[in-house]
């Protein structure tokens, strides 16, 4: 077997093929190394749908890459002797394979990383951490923002990203003439509720995904939710079906009631591209480009566009600057002193509490 140069470690957020990890990449001599671990379900207890996510798009992604005849090293939880952890996966497959050097964009996650860290230091392996450019900002980016700062706003950071980036500006001021339509966003409903509501995601599973799903139910069964309705986008194809159905059909309405809610309505405007996002399916740039593009062909008003957008632009990239800031002692912060467990009906959504009963039925439904 020849030697090999590089393992491309991709983690089941990192499904974008232009990642960084992929510069320079030759299939001649570099391999990509992928993990289903039964940890990165449990450490955090998660509904059954997002682990189907996970799986079915890592699987989708690992046989996208395969069709390009790169070799994938890729283990299944369904394999015989399936691993723990993925730091006790990759330890074993370094060891086999040898490589020069490992490379993996920097993990969304302090945990994932220091483990990454680790392993390499521990098998004597090199290790490269090339920024995940599926993000406008990096988090260095955002401690040269922070510093001198009394305190942190989104605001100033979202404004900053606009500028930098030319999104809804008109010249050097802020289409429209505000940064922030944000008052626009709280309307209700009115007596007849919501004009039209949207309806759900609905990617029928392929044989891929049946057998992730069938995988799920057996091997996570004590975990929350159903499968039953699981029609998330999986593919870089589904996921951009989602974000131009969304731009089409919701994103005028998305304004006025972003905030909103009707008894019986799961859906109603929201974009349901966020997973397609965080498992990097979808490019936020794209996003952000297809609402920009709609209010300037007049076909969503202002104030619904900027909102969209500030989620995308502001809230996810301050949100991640945030948490690499002040990791890892960020994670045992209590500001609000919680210290009562959970209610049971947390779980199970059985409460007569209106409200919360639907809003966690929901979740269980649907994800």
């Amino acid at each position: 077997m020849p030697k090999i140069r590089n393992i491309v470690v991709l983690f089941g957020d990192q499904l974008n093929r232009d990642s960084a990890a992929f510069d320079g990449f030759d299939p001649t001599c570099d391999r990509v190394w992928m993990a289903e671990v039964d940890n990165e379900s449990t450490h955090v207890w998660s509904h059954r749908q997002r682990i189907a996510l996970f799986l079915s798009a890592m699987r989708h992604f690992r046989d996208a890459l395969r069709a390009e005849e790169i070799t994938v090293e890729y283990s299944q939880l369904d394999a015989p002797k399936p691993p723990d952890r993925l730091s006790h996966r990759l330890a074993i497959d370094l060891r086999r394979l040898s490589p020069e050097k490992v490379i993996a964009v920097r993990p969304g996650e302090w945990r994932v990383l220091e483990g990454l860290k680790k392993v390499c230091h521990a098998e004597a392996c090199s290790l490269e951490l090339p920024e995940d450019r599926h993000f406008n900002t990096s988090p260095e980016d955002f401690r040269k923002h922070a510093e001198g700062r009394k305190s942190l706003r989104m605001e100033f950071f979202y404004r900053e990203l606009r500028k930098r980036e030319n999104v809804l500006m008109a010249g050097d001021k802020p289409e429209g003439g505000d940064w922030n339509y944000d008052k626009a966003n709280r309307k209700a409903f009115g007596k007849k509720g919501p004009k039209d509501p949207g309806s759900g995601p609905d990617f029928q599973p392929d044989a891929t995904t049946r057998a992730v799903i069938e995988l799920v139910e057996k091997r996570f069964k004590k975990h929350p939710g159903s499968l039953a309705s699981f029609a998330w986008p999986v593919t870089p194809k589904q996921a951009k079906a989602a974000l131009k159905r969304f731009i089409d059909t919701r994103l005028p309405e998305f304004g006025d009631h972003q905030d909103a809610m009707w008894t019986g309505e799961a859906w109603l405007y929201h974009s349901l591209i966020s997973s397609s996002l965080n498992l990097k399916l979808l490019d936020p740039r794209e996003a952000v480009a297809a609402a920009e593009s709609a209010y300037r062909d007049g076909r969503a008003p202002l104030a619904a566009v900027e909102g969209f957008i500030r989620q995308i632009l502001g809230w996810r990239e301050y949100v991640r600057g945030i948490y690499w800031t002040h990791m890892p002692e960020y994670v045992e912060r209590n500001a609000m002193e919680a210290k009562e467990p959970l209610p049971e009906f947390y779980w199970t959504g059985d409460t007569e509490l209106t409200c919360l009963q639907a809003a966690i039925g929901q979740t269980l439904k649907h994800g």
